[in-house]
């Protein structure tokens, strides 16, 4: 489970007002269909939910409907910067890391030649049959961010999860840059948590540990994201006026 910072408590006092009125919102997710239309190596696919009209909208998606506000000021997001290094450490010695986690790269060599979105599913279903392991029992603190390697070694939370389905994308051949750890709070549980959104054409994808199907972010009702991050910018969340 995620622990919010001071900065994500102070960024948090913002969305109160508009947390009143959504706290009761149910739970309703529909799932990504594993052909989009506008891919090239996918046969035609016609469903409402991913119309070609949204494909070319002249308005951008927006991550769970919220208005954001980007930074390039990344340090007060030091458990961020830390996996990041320690990514960075990993992939710097892939030979060691392929050796060490074969089976975890077999599986991702597999996916080599599939299109975006069998991607996406195949590393979010792989993923998410890992264990879930508080951080206090896997790590002997509150919130601890793991490395993929460390994941990939001893499992571990929401964060991690997210994480690792980040490293595996990157390494399918997805840009960092359409890709984002999102912090947010699950309106029905009243904690906080973590997730990973993937920009792919103009939809904002979502892999989360706890759904096992890839949703669109505007079919997901009960989270509403405080911050998102990838290696570049971070960006503050709030909701969208009127």
């Amino acid at each position: 489970m995620i622990k919010f910072s001071l900065l994500s408590r102070h960024l948090w006092v913002g969305i109160l007002p508009f947390l009143v009125l959504v706290l009761m919102t149910p739970l309703r997710v529909e799932a990504l269909p594993l052909a989009l239309p506008g891919l090239v190596s996918a046969p035609a696919y016609e469903d409402p939910l991913f119309s070609r009209a949204q494909m070319i909208g002249s308005e951008p998606a927006l991550l769970f409907g919220t208005e954001e506000k980007r930074s390039e000021k990344m340090k007060p997001f030091d458990k961020w910067l830390g996996v990041v290094n320690k990514m960075t450490k990993e992939q710097g010695d892939m030979p060691a890391f392929r050796a060490k986690f074969k089976d975890w790269v077999a599986y991702l060599d597999t996916l080599q030649g599939a299109d975006m979105v069998t991607k996406i599913k195949s590393v979010n279903t792989f993923m998410n049959e890992s264990k879930y392991i508080q951080d206090q029992t896997n790590w002997g603190e509150s919130d601890y961010w793991a490395s993929p390697g460390e994941f990939l070694s001893k499992f571990g939370d929401c964060e991690d999860f997210s994480i690792a389905k980040y490293m595996a994308l990157k390494y399918l051949g997805f840009d960092p840059e359409k890709m984002r750890i999102v912090a947010v709070k699950d309106l029905n549980l009243k904690v906080g948590h973590a997730i990973l959104a993937v920009y792919y054409q103009d939809w904002i994808l979502i892999l989360d540990n706890q759904i096992k199907v890839v949703a669109e972010s505007k079919k997901i009702l009960h989270y509403q994201p405080i911050y998102s991050i990838n290696e570049s910018y971070w960006w503050k969340h709030r909701a969208k006026e009127g």
